[in-house]
């Protein structure tokens, strides 16, 4: 074999990606440390976005004893710990008149019944229907709730109340238990009950 053979400058040493970067790191600031500084830590409260440059032994004994809240009391941290939820941007009451209230509870009610979501509010006028709200709004009837209102005597204007208490009387005045067993007004009690079913279900009470 000869003493300086040809493949001997065919060999390539890979270089260390990591010693090139230690070698332009600046110098870990821990007072005393030559090592490089490789990683970053924060510097605190009122410096965000800067950062100190440590060895990994000196970031890791400077992260032992970091607290971004020190020298603040337990009311100023649940301050910025409330004020953190909305991204520290300042933030304003739903609603700008005084007249707002709480909304009604409907849990009574099933979602997917009508009188669930005719009796939806709002409660903070973010729909601006406040002013409209107080004025009473004229029912639109369809012909089938028309016709039921008709058969318990009553006009589009009446109320759940009123809807209730007229199906009552008239259930007591058409029932053969209460009339003596007269069963000639079976076919009005039959009609009184279909249109309060129907009026109950379209949400009228």
């Amino acid at each position: 074999m000869k003493p300086y053979s040809k493949y001997f400058e065919k060999i390539r040493i890979r270089p260390d990606p990591q010693a090139e970067a230690k070698s332009r790191a600046p110098r870990c600031q821990w007072d005393g440390c030559d090592e490089p500084g490789m990683h970053r830590a924060p510097v605190g409260r009122h410096a965000e976005g800067q950062y100190f440059r440590f060895c990994v032994d000196h970031a890791r004994q400077y992260n032992k004893g970091y607290n971004y809240f020190s020298g603040l009391s337990d009311t100023e941290v649940a301050r910025y710990q409330k004020e953190a939820l909305t991204g520290h941007r300042p933030t304003w009451k739903m609603g700008g008149s005084g007249e707002t209230r709480a909304a009604a509870d409907f849990s009574t009610y099933r979602s997917g019944r009508a009188a669930y979501h005719n009796r939806m509010g709002d409660p903070f006028n973010m729909f601006g229907e406040q002013q409209a709200a107080r004025k009473p709004r004229e029912k639109r009837l369809k012909p089938l709730e028309a016709k039921a209102l008709e058969t318990l005597g009553l006009g589009a204007q009446a109320t759940g109340e009123q809807i209730k208490s007229r199906y009552k009387d008239l259930v007591k005045q058409h029932h053969p238990d209460a009339n003596g067993g007269d069963r000639g007004s079976e076919d009005r009690l039959r009609n009184v009950l279909e249109a309060y079913r129907l009026l109950k279900q379209a949400g009228f009470c």
